[in-house]
């Protein structure tokens, strides 16, 4: 059993190999044409440095070991977007907007989900240098931009807000242990767990956070919550609410709705925050927000915001396409024979040489055509029976 893997980690064959190299080219092209710029982050870096301004989000998913040369523990990155505002912060030290993307493997110590793997392949754009809900709106729209390039119809991008939890965490009272309980009871909806979490809050606070699971769906979660959420009179709230409502004006074309109580790495966000639904999948195909603070952990803070998704995840629900197959060629001393070959390959068919003794058939290796010489002209025929 040398050759089995370990759990939730698989190889990718050819034909899954071309459709994630096809879209994973094709969606960095496209955010090229935005103007972001491609970063290639290393897989390892020191864990401090991999860890810093993520924080818990991050620890217990970073495989860690110990380098041979320092002696120092370093980590293999789980998520690239720490490394990607290091460059920002620390590397590029440009004043202005900077538009930065990237993609490349990571690994999880554990699995996201039961048949979620350990090795995602992510892609991501990020925008730092700009506080403003335009950066967030740009972001989104290069999201739902990626979708529609690998052909996913977006069912719904999903809004929130980290600040609306922090404002109402932090008026309820809480130890940063029951903080954590309280992210997971609003996350898993547990209205239960969450009564008897805040048995000791503040009347107003507790009726708010109770309600918060439920605010979910379309423009008029926003009304409801002005309403439920106005006997706080919480400036960061009102705040958090209003920056909702400008953003969904700005994205008024595209499928915006509501989950409040979506918190997802609210320990990295620091304020929008957003996931895309998509195809038949029952999990966000990509998220992402915006992260004021992980800048600053590298001596520079600057507003950032971005998004990320797995490419896996992604081309598993693309259509695939019927592609053609490979053509054989066998003629090898025929004169002419490189030249078409050479202009075959240059109009983007794949070629392939045909080599004595080969064992199994053609098809099986890809090939459906022929590159036969007739009357003393190339010609590209169907394969017949190999």
């Amino acid at each position: 059993m040398r050759w089995v893997l370990p759990e939730h980690i698989q190889d990718v064959l050819p034909a899954e190999a071309e459709k994630l190299e096809s879209l994973r080219c094709r969606l960095l092209d496209a955010f090229r044409l935005n103007g972001y710029q491609l970063v290639m982050p290393p897989l390892l870096e020191y864990l401090e440095s991999l860890l810093t301004g993520a924080g818990q989000d991050l620890q217990l998913k970073t495989l860690k070991l110990v380098d041979q040369l320092s002696g120092r523990t370093m980590g293999v990155r789980a998520d690239i977007t720490p490394q990607v505002a290091r460059i920002d912060a620390h590397l590029l030290n440009r004043q202005g907007v900077a538009r930065l993307c990237y993609c490349g493997s990571v690994a999880h110590a554990l699995p996201s989900s039961l048949t979620a793997t350990r090795e995602p392949l992510q892609l991501g754009a990020e925008l730092y240098g700009h506080a403003g809900l335009e950066a967030d709106a740009e972001v989104i729209r290069l999201l739902a931009e990626s979708l529609q390039i690998a052909g996913v119809t977006t069912s719904r991008i999903d809004l929130g807000h980290v600040g609306l939890f922090r404002a109402l965490a932090a008026r309820a009272g809480l130890r940063d242990e029951q903080q954590e309980s309280l992210f997971d009871c609003l996350q898993s909806k547990d209205i239960p767990g969450l009564r008897d979490l805040l048995g000791d809050a503040p009347e107003a606070v507790r009726s708010a956070l109770l309600v918060l699971p439920t605010l979910y769906g379309g423009p008029e979660v926003l009304e409801r919550a002005r309403g439920v959420l106005s006997g706080l009179d919480d400036a960061d709230v009102r705040g958090a609410l209003d920056d909702l409502e400008s953003l969904s004006r700005l994205l008024a074309d595209l499928p915006i709705s509501f989950d409040l109580a979506d918190l997802r790495g609210y320990h990295y966000h620091s304020g929008v925050m957003f996931a895309a639904y998509g195809g038949t999948s029952p999990v966000a195909l990509a998220q992402g927000g915006r992260y004021d603070r992980v800048g600053t952990a590298f001596g520079r803070g600057r507003p950032a915001t971005g998004f990320s998704l797995d490419l896996r995840e992604l081309a598993a629900q693309t259509p695939d396409g019927a592609g053609r197959g490979m053509i054989l060629a066998g003629e090898c001393s025929a004169p002419g024979f490189a030249q078409e070959v050479g202009r075959l390959r240059a109009s983007g068919e794949i070629v392939v040489i045909e080599l004595p003794g080969h064992d199994g058939t053609w098809r099986e290796a890809g090939c459906d055509r022929r590159l036969v010489l007739r009357g003393g002209a190339w010609q590209v025929e169907p394969l017949q029976g190999e």
